[in-house]
């Protein structure tokens, strides 16, 4: 006979300081996409986190466009929502593998990525677990890169100090240094 399995959520960081979370998504299937921008929406202001979403064709476009992001250096995190349902060819292993990949190698240079994008059977799978008042994948991307933000925070090194003193910048008048 089989137990049930009990899940553990770890409570939801809340920031004190100003904290921006991009959340990217792909509305292909666009019931599906709301219900998961609505539970990581929600997530995001419970956390006190300012959030902005931008759209994109489809799940292989999502971690392009948190790279892109990134580079603007606007934002501490960012979560990857869209769904991918199984079809009749490959191309359903392709789309999963590529931005599952394309999410995690963000995320080992350093991103906080929360990744949102399911891959399930069914448009019945999908509906159950994007539901923001059900399973609420949405919510829980959002968690993780808002999980990942305050531990990247936590190990962050604090900048040097100054030495104490006088100090001269090099070029600047009546520093000493040449103009």
């Amino acid at each position: 006979m089989a137990t049930a399995i009990t899940h553990h959520a770890l409570p939801a960081p809340v920031f004190d300081r100003p904290t921006r979370v991009l959340i990217v998504v792909a509305p292909y299937y666009k019931d599906i996409a709301d219900q998961l921008l609505q539970g990581a929406r929600a997530a995001c202001e419970a956390a006190r986190a300012m959030h902005d979403t931008v759209e994109v064709p489809g799940a292989l476009e999502v971690p392009q466009a948190i790279a892109l992001a990134a580079a603007s250096g606007e934002y501490d995190g960012y979560v990857g929502l869209g769904c991918v349902i199984r079809g009749e060819t490959t191309h359903y292993d392709t789309v999963c593998n590529d931005s599952s990949r394309g999410l995690m190698e963000l995320g080992l240079r350093g991103l906080c990525v929360g990744n949102g994008i399911l891959t399930v059977e069914n448009v019945e799978q999908a509906q159950v677990r994007a539901e923001a008042a059900g399973q609420n994948k949405g919510g829980g991307a959002a968690e993780a890169a808002l999980h990942l933000i305050a531990l990247k925070r936590r190990f962050a090194r604090p900048a040097p100090a100054l030495p104490e003193g006088s100090f001269q910048v090099a070029g600047m008048p009546g520093t000493g240094g040449s103009a």
